[in-house]
């Protein structure tokens, strides 16, 4: 049997495969995995429970899959240059893996610090609705509101006034680069753990055009899709004197068995980013950034701190008279895929914000560079703007994504 035998799920995985390719994805956290990636995740691994790790598992016949587990770690200390760092290599997704860091670390009740969620930070770094804002006492930094940067030094005198007992570092809608050890000598300071979440930026880190947490930073967590083009996962990076706890943690205490087929994935995800293409691949992810957030000025696009240093863009769009949520929606009626997102001080609600939300990992991926970018950069300023006629635009849009393959 194959999914062609059961017509009606195989319509809709094929109604998703055109949507994917006659659109533009602009979404910063989202990307296209190899071939090689998508043949690991569909392999006979996702078949074999391996509860425990190498060595020490609660299941027998898992002898080949150690080996898979050991050459994952391996490689994930290799790419980041982390070899003096343990990792766990078995967390299903970010969330998970930062929530396995406090459950090691903490004691219900305690107190962390984190980037406020409005101000580009992550529901799991401390906000109210989440698991960690509600186990824990949360103390919130954010960005200066005149320059959209991080003020280190305002950083430091909450540390200094709440002196929490993890510092988090890392964001999801923060355009800058981030000064990790600027937050590790802050977390050494006020005797807290420092913790990086690079999901973003780590393959940004890993070709080396991003500041690294590495080798100062006490533990380090990062998915493995978004810019490093792996599956949905995890990983956790931690010093050895926290190895122990953190193990625990993951399993048995938050998860049971890993996603083995997953993990294989990653671990092909790693190799892939060992390759001169991969580090060429981050440098024009960066290029297209700048590019777009170049051509959105000139279209008298506000930039929430004025641009970007990565490869997200965050869009303050109250002089154009329009919500995030309004301009998500026109932006995709003519297939240009964006998300709203918050901005710093934004006077809306979550729900619909004020700002929209681009990257280029996506797009880049694809092939598009410099001269398609620049392309729909007019085509955004056409929708949003000048209320262009959208059907003309998705037209457009639509022959230039099937230029470009998955």
């Amino acid at each position: 049997m194959t999914l062609k035998n059961y017509p009606k799920i195989y319509k809709l995985l094929k109604a998703e495969e055109k949507r994917q390719l006659e659109t533009i994805n602009l979404i910063p956290s989202e990307n296209y995995p190899s071939r090689a990636v998508r043949e690991a995740l569909a392999t006979v691994l996702t078949s074999k429970y391996s509860e425990g790790y190498p060595g020490k598992r609660y299941y027998p016949g898992n002898k080949f899959y150690d080996q898979i587990e050991l050459l994952a770690q391996k490689s994930a200390q290799e790419i980041f240059q982390a070899k003096n760092y343990h990792v766990n290599v078995q967390p299903y997704s970010g969330t998970p893996a930062n929530l396995a860091v406090y459950l090691a670390l903490l004691n219900f009740g305690d107190t962390i610090m984190g980037m406020n969620l409005s101000h580009g930070g992550h529901l799991s770094h401390g906000h109210s609705v989440n698991f960690s804002g509600r186990a824990y006492k949360v103390v919130q930094y954010g960005v200066d509101l005149k320059t959209g940067k991080i003020n280190y030094e305002e950083v430091r005198k909450l540390a200094l006034e709440h002196r929490p007992k993890i510092i988090i570092s890392g964001a999801t809608a923060y355009p800058r680069k981030i000064d990790f050890k600027k937050f590790h000598e802050i977390a050494k300071e006020v005797g807290a753990i420092s913790m990086a979440d690079i999901s973003h930026i780590a393959g940004l880190i890993v070709a080396g055009i991003h500041p690294s947490p590495f080798p100062f930073t006490d533990i380090v967590t990062t998915t493995t899709h978004k810019t490093l083009r792996g599956p949905r996962g995890a990983i956790i990076f931690c010093k050895d004197e926290f190895a122990k706890d953190i193990d625990r943690a993951v399993f048995p205490g938050i998860q049971g068995g890993p996603h083995n087929n997953v993990t294989f994935a990653k671990l092909v995800c790693f190799e892939e980013a060992k390759k001169p293409a991969f580090k060429k691949y981050q440098k024009q992810v960066i290029k297209n950034a700048k590019i777009l957030a170049g051509e959105l000025k000139k279209y008298n696009f506000n930039l929430v701190s004025g641009g970007t240093d990565n490869h997200l863009i965050l869009i303050d769009l109250q002089n154009k008279n329009i919500s995030g949520k309004e301009a998500e929606e026109k932006l995709e009626q003519a297939g240009i895929i964006a998300n709203r997102n918050t901005i710093p001080g934004d006077p809306r609600k979550p729900f619909d914000p004020s700002g929209i939300r681009l990257g280029t990992p996506a797009i880049t991926t694809r092939g598009m560079k410099e001269k398609e970018t620049k392309k729909i950069a007019k085509w955004i300023d056409g929708i949003i703007d000048k209320k262009e006629n959208t059907k003309k635009i998705k037209k457009e849009v639509r022959a230039l994504a099937r230029k470009y393959g998955l």
